[in-house]
Protein backbone atom coordinates (compact mmCIF):
# COMPACT_ATOMS: atom_id res chain seq x y z
CA UNK A 1 0.00 0.00 0.00
CA UNK A 2 1.09 3.88 -0.34
CA UNK A 3 0.44 6.62 1.78
CA UNK A 4 -2.47 7.51 -0.22
CA UNK A 5 -4.13 4.23 0.51
CA UNK A 6 -3.57 4.75 4.01
CA UNK A 7 -5.34 8.01 3.95
CA UNK A 8 -8.31 6.49 2.32
CA UNK A 9 -8.75 3.68 4.84
CA UNK A 10 -8.65 6.13 7.46
CA UNK A 11 -11.58 8.41 5.83
CA UNK A 12 -13.20 5.60 3.89
CA UNK A 13 -13.15 2.31 6.41
CA UNK A 14 -12.80 4.10 9.74
CA UNK A 15 -13.83 7.32 9.97
CA UNK A 16 -14.11 8.33 13.06
CA UNK A 17 -10.71 9.15 15.06
CA UNK A 18 -9.75 9.88 18.64
CA UNK A 19 -7.27 12.84 18.35
CA UNK A 20 -5.28 14.01 21.02
CA UNK A 21 -3.88 18.02 21.54
CA UNK A 22 -2.00 19.79 24.07
CA UNK A 23 -3.90 22.21 26.92
CA UNK A 24 -1.99 25.20 28.21
CA UNK A 25 -0.32 23.09 31.39
CA UNK A 26 0.96 20.91 28.75
CA UNK A 27 -1.68 17.97 29.15
CA UNK A 28 -2.97 15.86 26.64
CA UNK A 29 -6.97 15.99 25.61
CA UNK A 30 -8.81 13.90 23.28
CA UNK A 31 -11.92 14.10 21.14
CA UNK A 32 -13.61 12.09 18.86
CA UNK A 33 -13.35 13.64 15.31
CA UNK A 34 -13.76 12.50 12.06
CA UNK A 35 -11.64 12.33 8.79
CA UNK A 36 -14.05 13.89 6.47
CA UNK A 37 -11.76 13.68 3.40
CA UNK A 38 -8.13 13.40 1.92
CA UNK A 39 -6.20 13.80 -1.40
CA UNK A 40 -3.15 11.66 -2.06
CA UNK A 41 -1.06 13.43 0.74
CA UNK A 42 -3.32 15.18 3.40
CA UNK A 43 -6.49 14.70 5.68
CA UNK A 44 -9.07 17.42 5.79
CA UNK A 45 -11.89 17.59 9.43
CA UNK A 46 -13.59 20.19 10.32
CA UNK A 47 -14.92 21.42 13.44
CA UNK A 48 -16.80 24.40 15.59
CA UNK A 49 -14.66 28.05 16.27
CA UNK A 50 -16.57 28.02 19.47
CA UNK A 51 -14.60 24.60 20.80
CA UNK A 52 -11.72 24.32 23.15
CA UNK A 53 -10.26 21.93 20.27
CA UNK A 54 -10.27 24.31 17.81
CA UNK A 55 -8.23 27.03 20.63
CA UNK A 56 -5.58 24.18 20.51
CA UNK A 57 -5.34 23.50 17.01
CA UNK A 58 -4.55 27.28 16.42
CA UNK A 59 -2.25 27.70 19.42
CA UNK A 60 -0.14 24.32 19.00
CA UNK A 61 -0.92 23.76 15.16
CA UNK A 62 0.03 19.93 15.83
CA UNK A 63 -1.98 16.78 16.78
CA UNK A 64 -1.88 12.57 16.71
CA UNK A 65 -4.89 10.54 16.54
CA UNK A 66 -5.68 6.79 16.16
CA UNK A 67 -8.51 5.35 14.54
CA UNK A 68 -9.42 1.56 14.62
CA UNK A 69 -11.52 -0.75 13.02
CA UNK A 70 -12.18 -3.74 14.03
CA UNK A 71 -14.48 -6.48 16.54
CA UNK A 72 -12.21 -7.54 18.62
CA UNK A 73 -8.79 -7.40 19.56
CA UNK A 74 -7.27 -10.06 16.90
CA UNK A 75 -9.48 -8.84 14.03
CA UNK A 76 -8.26 -4.63 14.61
CA UNK A 77 -6.50 -2.64 12.28
CA UNK A 78 -5.47 0.37 13.94
CA UNK A 79 -3.49 3.33 11.56
CA UNK A 80 -2.13 6.17 13.99
CA UNK A 81 -1.00 9.73 12.84
CA UNK A 82 0.97 13.21 14.15
CA UNK A 83 1.29 15.67 12.14
CA UNK A 84 1.06 19.33 11.64
CA UNK A 85 -2.57 21.29 10.80
CA UNK A 86 -3.50 24.52 9.61
CA UNK A 87 -6.84 25.77 9.00
CA UNK A 88 -8.35 26.44 5.59
CA UNK A 89 -11.33 28.24 7.09
CA UNK A 90 -15.12 27.88 5.32
CA UNK A 91 -14.50 27.37 1.76
CA UNK A 92 -14.24 23.89 1.77
CA UNK A 93 -17.56 23.10 4.08
CA UNK A 94 -20.16 22.44 1.17
CA UNK A 95 -18.32 20.07 0.24
CA UNK A 96 -17.53 18.26 3.09
CA UNK A 97 -21.22 18.18 3.87
CA UNK A 98 -21.66 16.82 0.54
CA UNK A 99 -19.56 13.81 0.88
CA UNK A 100 -20.55 13.33 4.83
CA UNK A 101 -24.10 14.10 4.54
CA UNK A 102 -25.11 12.92 7.90
CA UNK A 103 -23.36 16.25 8.88
CA UNK A 104 -26.55 18.38 7.60
CA UNK A 105 -28.27 16.81 11.14
CA UNK A 106 -26.12 18.53 13.23
CA UNK A 107 -25.71 21.63 11.53
CA UNK A 108 -29.17 21.92 9.10
CA UNK A 109 -28.80 25.33 7.93
CA UNK A 110 -26.52 27.48 6.13
CA UNK A 111 -26.22 29.76 8.92
CA UNK A 112 -25.51 27.29 11.67
CA UNK A 113 -22.75 26.22 9.56
CA UNK A 114 -20.77 29.14 9.83
CA UNK A 115 -19.70 27.93 12.80
CA UNK A 116 -17.47 25.52 11.26
CA UNK A 117 -14.19 25.92 9.82
CA UNK A 118 -12.46 22.87 8.28
CA UNK A 119 -8.61 22.34 9.20
CA UNK A 120 -5.87 20.30 6.47
CA UNK A 121 -3.51 17.91 8.16
CA UNK A 122 -1.11 18.87 6.04
CA UNK A 123 2.73 17.12 7.07
CA UNK A 124 2.86 13.70 9.41
CA UNK A 125 4.14 10.53 9.88
CA UNK A 126 2.02 7.38 10.64
CA UNK A 127 1.90 3.73 11.27
CA UNK A 128 -0.63 0.87 10.23
CA UNK A 129 -0.90 -1.95 12.56
CA UNK A 130 -2.47 -5.35 11.62
CA UNK A 131 -3.49 -7.35 14.35
CA UNK A 132 -5.40 -9.63 12.01
CA UNK A 133 -2.61 -10.92 10.22
CA UNK A 134 -0.49 -13.64 11.14
CA UNK A 135 2.10 -12.37 11.70
CA UNK A 136 1.46 -9.04 12.74
CA UNK A 137 1.64 -6.02 9.75
CA UNK A 138 3.88 -3.10 10.67
CA UNK A 139 4.26 0.05 8.17
CA UNK A 140 5.79 2.93 8.64
CA UNK A 141 4.67 5.60 6.45
CA UNK A 142 4.69 10.05 6.34
CA UNK A 143 3.65 12.66 3.71
CA UNK A 144 3.45 16.49 2.89
CA UNK A 145 7.17 16.03 2.78
CA UNK A 146 7.40 14.67 6.53
CA UNK A 147 10.29 12.17 7.82
CA UNK A 148 9.16 8.72 7.80
CA UNK A 149 9.68 8.33 11.99
CA UNK A 150 10.76 4.38 12.38
CA UNK A 151 10.56 3.03 15.85
CA UNK A 152 11.63 -0.37 17.21
CA UNK A 153 14.86 -3.06 17.02
CA UNK A 154 17.31 -3.89 15.18
CA UNK A 155 20.40 -6.26 15.79
CA UNK A 156 23.62 -4.71 15.26
CA UNK A 157 27.08 -6.43 13.54
CA UNK A 158 28.34 -7.49 16.99
CA UNK A 159 25.83 -10.06 16.90
CA UNK A 160 27.36 -13.51 17.41
CA UNK A 161 24.54 -15.61 16.06
CA UNK A 162 23.67 -17.74 18.96
CA UNK A 163 20.03 -17.76 18.03
CA UNK A 164 18.56 -16.94 21.64
CA UNK A 165 16.56 -14.23 20.46
CA UNK A 166 14.50 -16.04 18.25
CA UNK A 167 13.13 -18.38 20.88
CA UNK A 168 12.22 -15.06 23.00
CA UNK A 169 10.31 -13.61 19.65
CA UNK A 170 6.53 -13.56 19.63
CA UNK A 171 6.10 -13.26 16.20
CA UNK A 172 9.04 -15.83 14.96
CA UNK A 173 10.02 -12.15 13.00
CA UNK A 174 13.76 -13.01 13.59
CA UNK A 175 15.58 -14.52 10.92
CA UNK A 176 19.17 -15.50 10.28
CA UNK A 177 21.36 -13.85 7.19
CA UNK A 178 24.71 -15.43 7.35
CA UNK A 179 26.53 -15.58 10.47
CA UNK A 180 23.82 -13.61 12.38
CA UNK A 181 20.36 -12.34 12.88
CA UNK A 182 17.86 -9.98 11.75
CA UNK A 183 14.65 -8.32 12.31
CA UNK A 184 11.91 -8.70 10.38
CA UNK A 185 10.13 -4.86 10.89
CA UNK A 186 6.88 -4.93 9.47
CA UNK A 187 6.30 -8.11 11.44
CA UNK A 188 7.63 -6.81 14.58
CA UNK A 189 5.33 -6.29 18.02
CA UNK A 190 7.95 -3.65 19.62
CA UNK A 191 7.90 -6.05 22.89
CA UNK A 192 11.73 -6.15 23.60
CA UNK A 193 12.28 -9.38 24.23
CA UNK A 194 15.12 -9.74 22.01
CA UNK A 195 16.99 -6.13 23.49
CA UNK A 196 16.04 -8.06 27.10
CA UNK A 197 17.71 -12.03 26.16
CA UNK A 198 20.54 -10.86 24.19
CA UNK A 199 23.82 -12.09 26.25
CA UNK A 200 25.99 -9.95 23.34
CA UNK A 201 24.13 -6.76 24.04
CA UNK A 202 23.27 -6.89 20.24
CA UNK A 203 20.15 -5.44 19.88
CA UNK A 204 19.41 -1.87 20.50
CA UNK A 205 16.44 0.30 20.12
CA UNK A 206 15.15 2.79 17.08
CA UNK A 207 13.46 6.11 19.00
CA UNK A 208 11.15 7.86 16.09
Amino acid sequence: METKDYLQYIVHEIHRTIVATVDDDGLPITAAIDMMDCDDDSLYFLTAKGKGFYDRLIKRGVLAFTAIKGQDTMTSTAVSVRGKVRELGYEKIPELFQKNSYMYQIYPTEESMKALTVFQIYEGSGEWFDLSKKPIERISFSFGGAEKRSEGYFITDICTGCGICVSACPQGCISRKTHSFFIEQEHCLHCGNCLRICPADAVKRMCG
